[in-house]
């Protein structure tokens, strides 16, 4: 049954107090040297790459397309839809206030945090796009301008057997040698033959141990040709992660990501604590700054890892950046994304002063890079480029080949 999203009625919606359109705050001054715009349309297409990629397209009346891309999942493409009418007929400049104004229109449908914030943060990528090709400026301009020309990427790896310390060790050596990184990310929750109970979040000793053999075995393979860090994914009790920082406290580990489960700051703050030497990683399950405040403030992290085009866009990672900064605290963001938001988590990461990497999460999938028509990670780096916009160009004929059964293409620019 086709439904239209477009057209759901919600009272909340309709009578706010906190209207931010353009209408209710009497935003109508002409703006010269081309500005005056018009948002006309907003479409979506989702990609089957190793994760569901929701690509997002804005449309204007000066013929000018923006393109982002949010968090996968499903439900984003109906969020979306859902939003075109608070969009259309608005100035795709006003970014800041789009953003609010589509927080404060979904508020009743869940914009604290969740799907809602990753459907908002796919048209905050897009409206970068269209504006920096309206205003002839790379999207990192409209964050402050570049603190460097690349930025760093790191390389989620992972083998047919990922519980064998040895053969992730030798694929550590493979993409060091052979692909060209120098960072790495490898994953820790993973089978050691010890488990008893799944569900109950202990490490045995015994597990403990295998996983300090992962450790052990990547990071004295690659020494010092690579940083080195593990995923956890939220698996382990407090005290389990305790006891797994202090097992690989002696080996060169970059952090330790996500240890403990996301919803109790008091046992991530506790964690964290115990751990002077294993770097805490922890960030990809918080939505929007407001999320990332108490992580920062009761310094409960030593590297935040928001994921960009799930946590609200280009502008709310970097105010999430700022926020961190005060503390110290280096930014490493979490990326699964096609290469439109990993262009985008790029520009946002030569913006910000306290950059570690951006994550890739792709290298096992042989067309990814096909997706658009520029090279985007040479040598474990991307180079930010100087075209207007994120500076990516979607191949149309490889978007349609690869769109999920039952998604429909874009139209035309």
């Amino acid at each position: 049954m086709s439904r239209n999203y477009a057209e759901l009625h919600d009272p909340n919606a309709e009578y706010t107090m906190r209207e931010l359109s353009s209408e209710t705050m009497g935003v109508s001054a002409k703006r010269g040297g081309g500005r005056d715009v018009e948002i006309t349309d907003i479409q979506t297409t989702m990609i089957d790459g190793n994760f569901p990629w929701t690509l997002v397209r804005i449309y204007t009346d000066a013929g000018v397309v923006g393109t982002g891309e949010a968090y996968w999942g499903a439900g984003v493409p109906e969020l979306i839809e859902r939003m075109k009418p608070f969009l259309i007929g608005e100035n795709p400049l006003d970014i800041d206030r789009m953003f609010e104004h589509l927080v404060q229109k979904m508020s009743g449908e869940g914009s604290v945090q969740g799907v809602t914030v990753t459907a908002i943060s796919g048209i905050e990528i897009a409206l970068h796009d269209l504006a920096g090709k309206i205003l002839d400026v790379p999207a990192y301009q409209l964050l402050g301008g570049k603190y460097r020309d690349q930025v760093r990427v790191y390389c989620d790896c992972h083998t047919a057997d990922e519980a064998d310390p040895q053969a992730c060790a030798d694929e550590a050596e493979r993409v060091v040698e052979e692909l060209g990184y120098d960072a790495l990310k490898f994953d820790l929750d993973v089978p050691s033959g010890h488990e008893k109970d799944r569900a109950n979040r202990h490490l045995r000793n015994s597990e403990i141990r295998h996983k300090a053999e992962i450790v052990e075995a990547v990071t004295e393979r690659v020494k010092d040709k690579a940083d080195v860090a593990f995923d956890c994914h939220w698996t382990f009790s407090a005290g389990s992660a305790k006891r797994l920082a202090a097992a690989i406290a002696d080996y060169d580990v970059w952090w330790l990501e996500d240890p403990v489960p996301p919803e109790n700051h008091d046992v991530q703050r506790e964690v964290t604590e115990s751990c002077p030497t294993t770097p805490i990683t922890a960030g990809e399950n918080v939505y929007r700054k407001h999320g990332h405040r108490r992580l920062l403030e009761e310094q409960a992290v030593d590297i935040i890892a928001p994921d960009m085009p799930k946590v609200g866009g280009m502008r709310e990672t970097r105010k999430i950046a700022d926020m961190a900064d005060t503390y110290y605290v280096p930014v490493a963001m979490h990326n699964v994304s096609s290469p439109v938001a990993t262009m985008a988590s790029a520009h946002v990461a030569t913006a910000i002063p306290n950059s570690l990497a951006v994550e890739y999460h792709s290298y096992q999938l042989g067309w990814w890079e096909d997706l658009v028509e520029e090279d985007v990670i040479e040598d474990g780096y991307i180079e930010i480029p100087e075209n207007p916009g994120l500076g990516v160009t979607l191949d149309m004929d490889v978007v349609e080949e690869k769109m999920i059964d039952g998604e429909t293409l874009f139209d035309e620019a």
